[in-house]
């Protein structure tokens, strides 16, 4: 294997640079044939740097087209350029204007970093490192300068000229161009710029600010989606009315712009006042967008315009301190959803999501520390581990100080470090100044890697009303890291009675608690309570205080007893979730289990359904039977998928069946009839409808028959895909057929279709691969578009185990395949459906060996991307 560069960069090296930049004028004028950048940079020598010292500028695949100092071009002795640097050899030691000129080919950059065309639109991505891909810079993240930016293009390709700040001066350029100019007036790195160009329509409106001023906003589209934009409008304006109640943080430019565009990396960017967005989180309508793309477009919205503090105000010092803006906004993005919906449901969908892409991450060749040490491809570590891990920490420093300081130290962070780029370690003091809390062992969760498990066992004393508590954690080796620190780990708790009430207690010794929270400090802790009158079930980790796997002796009755009873939503719904994940888990390993346990979780579901108190979310929620893929991980060890798929398969028989009547009788009674709604409220009942189906569907004759008649009379997608999508996992003649129906319905809608791949991908019948094979190679397949190439390959390596990780290895060798033609055009793209292999690990020997060869022969015979070829060794290495 060679790939495009070996450099390993480390935390450790990190320094200043020689020079900083004062202030930025770029000058495009983007035509068909292509876009011409002049960069005029106002550069000073930071006082410590010695007169001489050379100045060395980032670029990526450029050209230099002309180059001079203060107005005088420079002579060839006194620059080095090539496509990836610019070196000036011995600048002034004084203020000066460096000026270059470059030029691009936006259509031919299939990479979508830097300045590219998507369907007709140049547009940018400069996060993390493509700005360097426009012209050379010092493109590092604590490089801050004001911008300002012409642009002149074509008024008949290209009537709408955007960039990030506010505009000052617009107007016409002669023959047949115009111009527009806009200037930030907010220092910013490079990865913040962003600029669009083209034929597009918008929808605007306003919002006014707390202190009154009058912000205006847009959304910027494909001519004709322009309806299908009011949702992502009203979720920003909900955004900036909740960060002003919630973190007191106002905007600061007079307008907001969001442009969405079809062929995108990332869900989203926080360009300063232009952020720019896949398409798939700005369209929704009922016709063809979930009650899920509406959530999602709800969150991602607030994601991005948090970010304008939270990440653009505040940014980092260095890519290393990623998790600090992006952990810290992803929490806050948490808040926002929960404060609009349901929190304990919004808990839940987040837990799922970090257990699912963020555990296997932390547990296999790909763990890595939310603040990692080094790196070779940056655009590896945009990781669920630095999102969501991050988010997960955020969580627990607020679960510690409590709400009030948990604000002051938010306040402080703002106030001192607004404008800067700073590091996580300057985040954790302002908490510690604000508070007077020493958290110099809690930092440790941003600086190790993997998931700590804490082992927790229990005793009664009834003649003396003693209960002991004992909780041990551990963090098994990860990759670089073989010796583990103990955490600070938060476990909120509660003691619950016989007769499923809390418990008090008259005292406690042995460690720290504070109300209903115990500090686990150390590596194991034994706690005493007394004055406990009878022997308690505990309930730990109440709504998954920390991000931790729980090993604990509760049996099977004990778990039950608190999906009755447990005041803590999250703990009643993991508690169903654990007895149906135990007992798939050993029947896949040969135990099946016994007839009065399916019994017992049976009764324990239709009380669950039948609670008056509980909102329907939460049951949908409360009855899912865990998916494959999460008993995969469950079991963690000579892992068979086809196995678990039969146990799985089986259970639910067994479930369903003897109850198959009053779940269908529930079913019928959900229906919706007002008119379509994304509230929660009705996304709440179709979600509990579409879960009984979905166990009708696998335990029962009746429901094929009834997705059937559920899709055919669907008046949203919400019902219509879920009885698709039901369908298509069991792949019969009638599921097929609800395939090509809605492939053939919803013809020409790209987003729709990104949906039919994601089913087709994931149907665990043989045939898939084939037909994968045949849908990659059609010729109207757009191979370039990152959504396409997501729903399916994304979809198939992460959500259908039993055909990915094939005992014959097909599956392995479909994915590399793909992979290493992909990653000629996208190795972003690439190198993320390459991280399906971190479950490599986990299998048992003969597919762990095929999923080893494959990946083999990916190193042996393809010269690889810089992305590709760090995940892939990284893998190989595990």
């Amino acid at each position: 294997m060679r790939t495009d560069s070996e450099q390993t960069i480390y935390l450790k090296d990190y320094a200043p640079t020689p020079y900083r930049i004062v202030s930025v004028d770029l000058d495009f004028r983007i035509l068909e044939d292509g876009t011409r950048v002049r960069a005029q940079l106002t550069i000073e020598p930071r006082a410590e740097t010695a007169p001489g010292t050379p100045l060395v500028l980032d670029g990526d695949e450029l050209k230099l087209d002309s180059i001079a100092i203060d107005g005088a071009p420079l002579v060839l002795s006194a620059y080095v350029a090539d496509a990836n640097s610019l070196t000036i050899v011995e600048p002034p030691n004084r203020r000066f204007v460096l000026d270059t000129q470059v030029t691009l080919q936006p259509e031919a950059n299939t990479r979508l970093m830097g300045l590219y065309r998507s369907s007709g639109t140049w547009c940018t991505q400069c996060e993390p490192e493509g700005f360097r891909r426009i012209t050379y810079y010092l493109d590092r993240p604590d490089i801050l300068a004001p911008f300002k930016v012409r642009m002149t293009a074509p008024v008949a390709v290209a009537p709408v000229l955007l960039a990030n700040g506010n505009p000052i001066d617009r107007g016409d350029a002669g023959d047949g161009l115009h111009y527009a100019v806009w200037e930030d007036p907010f220092p910013k790195p490079a990865y913040l710029f962003a600029l669009v160009a083209g034929d597009l329509g918008a929808i605007t409106d306003s919002f006014t600010t707390m202190s009154g001023r009058k912000v205006d906003l847009a959304i910027y589209c494909t001519h004709g989606k322009e309806g299908e934009c009011h949702y992502a409008m009203d979720s920003l304006k909900r955004s900036m009315a909740w960060d002003e109640r919630r973190f007191g943080r106002e905007y600061d430019l007079d307008i907001f712009n969001i442009v969405a565009v079809s062929d995108f990396n990332f869900g989203a960017m926080e360009n300063k006042g232009l952020n720019i967005f896949n398409d798939r989180l700005v369209f929704a309508k009922p016709e063809t967008a979930t009650d899920a793309n509406y959530h999602g477009i709800e969150r991602v919205i607030a994601h991005e315009y948090f970010h304008n503090w939270t990440g653009n105000r505040i940014t980092c010092r260095d890519w290393f301190q990623l998790c600090l803006k992006e952990g810290l906004t992803v929490y806050r993005d948490q808040e926002f959803t929960s404060d609009e919906r349901s929190r304990p449901v919004q808990r839940i969908h987040d837990v799922q999501n970090l257990r699912t892409s963020q555990f296997p991450e932390d547990g296999g060749p790909l763990a890595h520390p939310p603040r990692p040490d080094h790196y070779r491809e940056i655009n590896n570590f945009y990781t669920t581990t630095v999102y969501e891990k991050g988010a997960e920490i955020v969580r627990m420093l607020a679960t510690l100080l409590g709400e009030v300081d948990f604000r002051k130290g938010m306040d402080l962070y703002f106030e001192r470090h607004d404008g800067e780029a700073t590091t996580i370690e300057a985040f954790i003091k302002v908490f510690e100044d604000a508070t007077g809390t020493d958290l110099g062992q809690f930092i440790t969760w941003y600086l190790q890697a993997g998931t700590p498990q804490v082992e927790v066992s229990d005793s009664f004393d009834a003649a003396s009303q003693t209960y002991t508590l004992t909780l041990s954690q551990k963090v098994d080796p990860t990759p670089g890291q073989p010796d583990k620190q103990s955490l600070l780990i938060p476990v909120r708790f509660g003691l619950i009675g016989p007769n499923g009430n809390a418990m008090s207690w008259s005292g406690v010794s042995g460690g720290t608690v504070r109300d209903d929270l115990i500090l686990l400090d150390k590596d194991s802790v034994t706690l005493t309570f007394t004055g406990v009158a009878n022997k308690p079930v505990p309930s730990l980790f109440r709504g998954f205080s920390a991000p931790v796997k729980l090993r604990s002796s509760l049996t099977q009755d004990d778990l039950l007893f608190l999906a009755r009873h447990d005041s803590d939503p999250f703990n009643r719904w993991d508690a169903l979730q654990t007895v149906s994940t135990n007992l798939i888990a050993e029947a896949a390993q040969g135990r099946r289990w016994t007839a009065a346990q399916a019994d017992a979780l049976r009764q324990a579901l239709i009380d669950t359904l039948d609670n008056p108190e509980l909102d329907p979310a939460f049951k949908a929620q409360a009855i899912a039977i865990p998916a494959e893929t999460a008993l995969g991980r469950h079991i963690g060890k000579d892992v068979d998928p086809d196995a678990i798929a039969r146990a799985r398969h089986d259970f639910v028989t067994t479930l369903v069946g003897p109850m198959a009547d009053q779940l269908e009788a529930r079913y019928d009674a959900l229906t919706v009839p007002e008119p379509y709604s994304p509230d929660a409220a009705q996304a709440g009942r179709r979600s509990l409808r579409n879960g009984l189906l979905t166990l009708l569907t696998a335990g029962s004759d009746r429901g094929a028959a009834l997705a059937a008649s559920q899709y055919e009379a669907a008046s949203n997608m919400t019902d219509r895909y879920a009885a698709m999508a039901i369908s298509a996992h069991y792949w019969t003649d009638e599921a097929q057929a609800l395939l090509g129906d809605f492939r053939t319905r919803f013809a020409g809608d790209p987003l729709v279709f990104d949906k039919w791949l994601t089913a087709s991908a994931q149907a665990p019948d043989d045939g898939v691969i084939e037909r994968m094979r045949a849908i990659l190679a059609a010729p109207d397949f757009p191979r370039t578009n990152p959504n396409r190439l997501r729903s399916l390959l994304g979809s198939f390596v992460m959500s259908n185990p039993t055909q990915f990780a094939r005992a014959d290895g097909a599956g392995f060798r479909f994915v590399t395949e793909a992979v290493a033609e992909i990653d000629k055009v996208n190795p972003q793209v690439a190198s993320r459906v390459l991280t399906g292999f971190r479950i490599l690990p986990t299998l048992e020997a003969g597919r762990r060996d095929a999923g080893r060869a494959a990946l083999d022969a990916l190193k042996a015979q393809h010269t690889l991307s810089r992305n590709v070829g760090e995940i892939l060794d990284r893998i190989l290495a595990g």
